[in-house]
């Protein structure tokens, strides 16, 4: 049995999440908290696997607690639930580790998508000492994104995550080309993830690449939105 708690200030949206979760085999609610007091002193006397925490609470920062807990070692996952769906707070909700982000309002079907993975990976590392490669890359290379009728089919080795948080910034560029480089100072991923993912966006045709011969040096790569 998987242990949980819900962390979220708004008594609806807590009822509601209460509800789906209750639907779902093998997990147990313990606690249901309306603020990071409240939680901090149910953590000190039970064993809680997975938190379902919400970033914004009155006075306080769900990330903030994330980071906490990450600095204290506290041997808990987290799947972060929250409106605000900017590339710079996805990005740094995985630095320190949420193994899932659920942007509101999102369905009950995505919601047991992120449950059920989790799951997957709750018993994989449960269950044995040696987790094989092939296991393992179900659980980091394939970050879980809300999924729709209209998404694109991405290739093995890309991503979702990743690919939205250069896209976002690319875009925020709009006409003005920009190189890997500045991408990357201003993202925080490495030059050269950034790299792939730009050549991988300019192979399905939605940015175009500008190659500068300078006088001393390689030639300088820069890219922009391709026009319709």
């Amino acid at each position: 049995m998987i242990n949980v708690m819900i962390i979220e200030d708004d008594p609806m949206v807590r009822d509601i999440n209460s509800k789906f979760l209750k639907k779902m085999d093998d997990f147990k609610l313990l606690k249901a908290a309306s603020n990071l007091t409240e939680a901090k002193e149910f953590m000190e006397d039970n064993k809680v696997d997975l938190l379902l925490l919400d970033i914004y609470l009155p006075k306080e920062n769900g990330i903030d607690f994330l980071k906490q807990l990450r600095k204290d070692g506290a041997e808990v996952d987290v799947i972060l639930i929250t409106a605000d769906k900017t590339s710079s707070m996805i990005q740094e909700a995985l630095r320190y580790g949420a193994v899932d982000y659920l942007i509101k309002p999102f369905t009950l079907e995505r919601f047991k998508e992120a449950l059920g993975k989790y799951k997957q990976m709750h018993n994989s590392f449960s269950n044995s000492n040696i987790i094989e490669q092939k296991t393992l890359d179900k659980y980091i290379s394939s970050a879980s994104l809300d999924k729709s009728n209209d998404e694109e089919d991405f290739e093995k080795g890309i991503n979702k995550y990743t690919y939205k948080i250069i896209w976002n910034e690319i875009e925020s560029s709009k006409s003005d080309y920009k190189t890997a480089e500045e991408i990357s100072a201003s993202s925080g991923v490495a030059r050269v993830t950034v790299r792939k993912y730009l050549d991988y966006m300019e192979k399905e045709g939605k940015v175009k690449k500008l190659i500068e011969y300078g006088k001393v040096g390689r030639p300088q790569h820069k890219y922009k939105i391709k026009s319709k």
